[in-house]
């Protein structure tokens, strides 16, 4: 009984050991440097939301859900629903041409797009991360680059 009451207790004294961000400062610096103010407040409101695959709120939001929401308040643009239909509002463009508020569409399954996620700068984008929630993630990361399939701003 000792021994399962010292146990205890340990366990309850252990520091949790938090693996410190690489990228920290830098995805920091992306945000300050965005040129609307409302985009910022609206990113660091919804940052950590968990990821819901059909959500729209707080309690949980997917991708889709996430570049809609942010489209509409941010733009006023109206975006589909899903991704796949997401991708066919926009208008194309390179990946060195991308501006803030710009879609940025991925396959991680291999075939149709699965993922939307919206630029940021200096190679930084928001999306809500099936694992993570909604988080501020750099693009060069090889998973990103390897899913990639288009980017390009909304056709007005």
């Amino acid at each position: 009984m000792l021994l399962l009451v010292l146990f205890i207790s340990s366990c309850g004294s252990r520091k949790a050991v938090v693996k410190p961000n690489p990228n920290a400062s830098r995805i920091a610096d992306a945000m300050a440097h965005l040129k609307s103010k409302k985009l910022y407040s609206f990113i660091t409101d919804w940052t950590g939301v968990r990821y819901r695959l059909g959500g729209l709120d707080k309690s949980g939001i997917d991708c889709s859900g996430f570049a809609l929401l942010l489209q509409k308040d941010i733009y006023g643009n109206a975006l589909p629903r899903r991704s796949r239909d997401q991708a066919e509002a926009i208008k194309e463009k390179d990946m060195d041409h991308l501006k803030e508020g710009d879609l940025i569409f991925f396959s991680f399954g291999g075939g149709a797009i699965d993922h939307v996620g919206i630029y940021l700068n200096d190679g930084y984008f928001v999306h809500a991360s099936t694992t993570r929630g909604v988080i501020v993630d750099d693009l060069s990361l090889p998973a990103y680059q390897k899913a990639l399939v288009k980017a390009g701003s909304f056709k007005n």
